[in-house]
């Protein structure tokens, strides 16, 4: 009998913990997350769930002649973005899944 009642705690406790991450996650989406390149020509930003919602380029890292380097502004930009998504993702759901193996 207490086996079962156990088992039911658990249970709760595990759909508590689903919910507040699935409202965790929710907010997550909801922030903004701003990438810049080195000499911040370029800024790109991000919703908490990994979406490109807009890409700002200064005029003067526009050159014709020297298009790679507009390129490599941009990844920069873009991954710095993500990392910033991925940091604050670990910060919000690492507590949930301190360990385990995921």
């Amino acid at each position: 009998m207490m086996r079962g009642m156990n088992m039911q705690q658990m249970m709760k406790q595990a759909k508590k913990m689903q919910q507040k991450m699935m409202e965790e996650q929710q907010n997550l989406a909801k922030e903004e997350f701003i990438g810049v390149s080195p000499d911040e020509m370029v800024k790109a930003t991000f919703t908490g769930d990994k979406k490109l919602t807009d890409l700002q380029i200064d005029p003067q890292a526009v050159d014709p002649d020297d298009v790679d380097m507009l390129a490599d502004l941009v990844l920069a930009a873009v991954n710095d973005g993500l990392e910033k998504v991925d940091a604050a993702t670990q910060q919000k759901f690492g507590k949930y899944t301190k360990g385990l193996n995921i």
